[in-house]
């Protein structure tokens, strides 16, 4: 048998949407987005060392259970923002929404989870002084990945 490959991480989130153009002005109307590359049907929303690959094609109906969480630099300031998008807020632990196309989206705080930016990532997208609070930190000391 084949030794098993450890997952790293993700490198990126495919999400099927209805049109490209308005997927971006809807996402552009609530985050800052700025564009990897575009394809045809196809844009990748930069996020440093990942991206989101929107994608033309949407046919299957919303997702009940399935989502991915986006982390965001302030989710306080992403709950406002879709707020004053007019995006209506799903219920749900924290933050969630659903995309025009049935995207289920939970929303966290870089600063409240695990999930980690080398900092030469945060620098390059000028998020240098983005710091982890102490549950967060506490929690990577739990599992041996205390911050320097």
């Amino acid at each position: 048998m084949p030794e098993r490959v450890r997952l790293v991480g993700i490198n990126h989130v495919a999400l099927a949407v209805g049109d490209v153009e308005a997927a971006l002005a809807f996402y552009g109307s609530v985050f800052e987005i700025r564009l990897r590359g575009r394809g045809p049907g196809m844009a990748f929303v930069d996020m440093g060392d990942q991206f989101i690959a929107l994608a033309e094609g949407r046919v299957q109906e919303p997702d009940d259970h399935r989502h991915f969480g986006l982390v965001v630099e302030d989710r306080d300031a992403a709950r406002s923002a879709l707020e004053a998008a007019g995006v209506p807020l799903s219920g749900g632990r924290g933050l969630e929404f659903r995309d025009p196309w049935g995207n289920h989206i939970q929303v966290v705080d870089y600063r409240d989870i695990q999930f980690t930016k080398a900092p030469q990532v945060l620098a390059g997208m000028e998020l240098a002084g983005l710091a982890k609070r102490e549950g967060a930190i506490e929690e990577l000391r739990e599992r041996g990945f205390a911050p320097a």
